[in-house]
């Protein structure tokens, strides 16, 4: 079969709800993919973020096989032997009473917003049914009902309503317009991504997070932290809050959290709001299974193993000094934290940032636009400074052609 026909096929009989970049991909190592006809690219998107371990790490994937030879599911109607290693290792990991585990980011959002409602009820007493969540202007938490009403993106909400009722929706990077949210006694939590990945790499301005989460602590509001894409490495510290040193009342994880070998993701808080949901209030067939819990603390060593904090960081400098050094009408603007970046893309003709992916692809880097001005650029953490180098000479490459054929 040649690429079109697999194209072709999953047109014919899957749902038309993503446009991929026309490549079609069959292996992955590292920080690269080849396609069905073995040319190779560098990854420059990760799975969202996904995968900051690289492609098939071999430490993970020994810890997949192995589980999955003794005990893949049995559902926590029942105890198994993994899962108090895992919640134990996580919790210590990054510093909170409890986790719940669950499978997608989309899920641990939902999660997330369910134990700041009952908190808000059974711990600081606001009127049944009344509890209200600030959330941010950009933001992208998910694909569910309730999180897609919590969008500004038409193409998020539109035509899905009616929607989950008692939230608030604020400015991001907005200091005052929380203050003035915060007002309402009935608010039991503010929801944020501490970058805005999907949004286009928006970065805060130096402060807002510790702001924000001081304002939270003084109304007794729950600060709550969407970290799926940018924790685990992606941003040069651990966790996008930790460059701003807050720590969130509730921390949401998924993505890097299995090193994109399957879904697993978590929310991490306190007991004062992880014990206020009872047995049979929440749960997930799959959450918390024993080939999830194994790949989930092989991903996790190999972040501190392998140093891909430190390596996120120092690379991201350099990628953002290099691509800010083009010349070119086209780059507008570059920005990011880490190795989660964004290249703006000034439109010239006809021509848009799924135009200059194309032309990447053909030069051998994948990426994706977000919008239509906006490349976001977030290779595998374990990405080397040579290999770096070599992308950013991509880079530079497919932008002066362009410029060049205009």
């Amino acid at each position: 079969m040649k690429a079109t026909d697999y194209i072709q096929r999953e047109a014919k009989y899957g749902a038309h709800n993503y446009h991929p970049l026309p490549v079609v991909l069959q292996r992955g190592e590292g920080v690269y993919l080849w396609d069905v006809e073995g040319k190779r690219y560098f990854d420059f998107l990760s799975a969202y973020s996904a995968v900051n371990q690289g492609h098939c790490h071999p430490e993970i994937i020994r810890a997949m096989t192995e589980q999955a030879k003794v005990l893949t599911l049995t559902s926590r109607a029942f105890y198994n032997n993994v899962l108090g290693e895992w919640e134990e290792y996580v919790t210590r990991y990054f510093g909170y009473d409890k986790v719940l585990p669950m499978n997608t980011g989309a899920e641990a959002d939902e999660t997330a917003l369910k134990l700041c409602r009952r908190w808000a009820y059974d711990v600081k007493g606001i009127a049944p049914d009344q509890a209200r969540i600030i959330v941010c202007d950009g933001n992208f938490h998910g694909r569910t009902i309730t999180i897609v009403g919590l969008s500004d993106d038409p193409s998020s909400y539109a035509g899905f309503g009616p929607f989950t009722p008692g939230f608030t929706r604020i400015p991001y990077n907005d200091i005052p317009a929380l203050e003035r949210a915060l007002e309402d006694p009935n608010v039991a939590g503010f929801l944020l991504e501490p970058i805005q990945g999907e949004a286009g790499v928006y970065v805060p301005d130096p402060g807002y997070l510790r702001k924000a989460a001081d304002l939270c602590k003084a109304k007794r509001v729950l600060f709550i932290a969407d970290e799926v894409q940018t924790g685990i490495a992606r941003t040069g510290r651990m966790l996008a809050c930790d460059h701003e040193e807050v720590r969130p009342d509730i921390l949401i994880l998924g993505k890097a959290l299995s090193g994109g070998a399957m879904p697993v993701s978590a929310v991490l808080a306190d007991d004062e709001i992880m014990l206020t949901i009872k047995p049979g209030e929440h749960g997930s067939t799959y959450g918390g299974n024993p080939v999830a819990c194994r790949v989930s603390i092989a991903a996790l060593q190999i972040v501190k193993n392998e140093n891909l904090v430190d390596n996120a960081k120092r690379l991201g400098v350099i990628f953002r000094d290099e691509i800010g050094s083009i010349r070119s009408e086209r780059v507008e603007l570059v920005r990011g934290k880490g190795l989660l970046n964004a290249v703006v893309i000034r439109p010239t003709g006809n021509e848009t940032a799924w135009d200059v992916c194309l032309k990447l692809r053909d030069n051998g880097l994948l990426a994706k636009p977000t919008h239509e001005h906006i490349i976001r650029f977030a290779p595998p953490l374990v990405i080397t400074e040579p290999e770096l180098h070599e992308a950013i000479e991509i880079i530079k490459k497919t932008i002066n052609d362009l410029d060049n054929r205009a």
